[in-house]
């Protein structure tokens, strides 16, 4: 067949380990074969982030910005350890982390429904996505362990000098205590990305705090939401037929377990970090579970919500079989090229990256997979397939579907 054209790069950002070697297996058999890639690459591979002193990891999220999709794969984020195994110069911060700052970005967690595995809360018939707010709260917060009797207050020093200040607790004996912050600014970039992505899907959006508790902090989320929703997006949701709710999160979390699926639900940090692995696991698979950074101004970075399957590479660098789910990485792909597509106008390439998703179910609805799936796969008799053999299985329902 004629390669597919691409009009405009791709910024793509190379990784580490097994999902390094599973990148090159998919551009070598799912992207070469039927589309001229066009992409502009930077390897954030551990030891070339160490060799450029993590300069490459900020000039991609600058690519990003520049040419608005891009795409990425699993990265290490050094812990002491690391450090050791691969004499890095020092412990460099997480490149997801650099790159959401960059682009003041929020993340989209949305599940990889497939026939067979069957999601464990039963009335669950449609995805559903996790907006998570990454950014402040107990992430970057201060605390302190209170060892004998003391007044907490918290206290505010303005640059005009004047104080202010609140009783947190007075300690009669031992305890613990924590500060923590957030910016009106990353909450307002948190509500339109969130809203700009349920217009871009088409599905309604849900948020959630706890504001009859904090009538402050909690609060002050909720009325930004409501704000900027009733100035700039009520009448563009109404056009596009879809909804904002609010609630209580305890109340969404009973609502939640009732629903069919089929919306986005924004979280603040914690929340989000919590209730995305929740949902993911419900759902059946981390491996099964695409992830999208979207910025205020319009900006995807697509990549997979695991991380660098660590324990296969081990086997993998012994020569070892292995059998390593590239699902996510496969959407992670077909996510950016869609997007790529959808701003370009090229019809070819949008279907294309239907197709690309398509054969990847109809593999595992056939009951060829890899190990992972094949534990929770509801059929019979599931064909476990090796990190190579999946990805050329996929190759063969991709070729049917083009009529190769």
């Amino acid at each position: 067949m004629e390669k597919i054209q691409m009009n405009t790069p791709i910024v793509e950002m190379d990784g580490d380990e097994m999902t390094r070697v599973l990148w090159g297996l998919i551009k070598e058999q799912l992207i070469y074969p039927y589309v001229d890639l066009k992409s502009e690459y930077y390897d954030l591979g551990l030891k070339n982030r160490d060799n450029t002193d993590d300069k490459v990891t900020f000039e991609a999220a600058e690519a990003a910005k520049k040419y608005g999709v891009a795409v990425k794969c699993a990265t290490i984020t050094p812990n002491a350890q690391r450090v050791e195994e691969y004499g890095l110069k020092q412990m460099w911060k997480s490149p997801n982390g650099t790159i959401r700052a960059v682009l003041d970005g929020t993340v989209f967690r949305t599940p990889i429904t497939v026939a067979g595995i069957i999601p464990y809360v039963r009335t669950w018939k449609k995805p559903i996505s996790i907006a998570r707010h990454a950014y402040g709260d107990i992430y970057k917060n201060t605390e302190l362990v209170i060892d004998k009797p003391a007044r907490a207050e918290l206290v505010v020093i303005y640059e005009d000098g004047r104080r202010e200040t609140g009783l947190i607790h007075k300690f009669n004996s031992p305890g613990i205590i924590q500060g923590i912050h957030n910016l009106d600014l990353s909450i307002k970039s948190f509500a339109r990305s969130c809203m700009n992505y349920a217009l871009s899907k088409g599905q309604d959006l849900w948020f959630s705090t706890k504001d009859t508790i904090s009538k402050h902090y909690d609060h002050h989320f909720k009325d930004i939401f409501q704000k900027i929703y009733d100035e700039e997006y009520s009448v563009k949701f109404e056009e596009k037929g879809i909804e904002y709710f609010y609630t209580l999160i305890d109340d969404a979390a009973a609502r939640i377990v009732k629903s069919e699926g089929g919306f986005i639900w924004a979280l603040k940090n914690y929340d989000g970090d919590v209730m995305s692995d929740l949902i993911s696991s419900a759902f059946g698979s981390l491996a099964m579970m695409s992830s999208v950074l979207v910025s205020p101004d319009g900006v995807y970075e697509y990549e997979a919500a695991h991380g660098t399957i660590q324990k296969h590479y081990y086997k993998y660098l012994k020569g070892e079989r292995t059998s390593s789910n590239s699902v996510a990485t496969i959407f992670a792909w077909s996510g950016a090229l869609r997007k790529r597509a959808e701003l370009d106008n090229n019809t070819e390439l949008k279907e294309f990256a239907g197709r690309l998703e398509t054969a990847v179910l109809a593999t595992i609805e056939s009951g060829k997979m890899t190990g992972d799936l094949a534990l929770i796969f509801n059929g019979e008799n599931p064909e476990v397939l090796d990190s190579e053999e999946f990805i050329l299985a996929i190759k063969e329902s991709l070729d049917k579907t083009l009529n190769l």
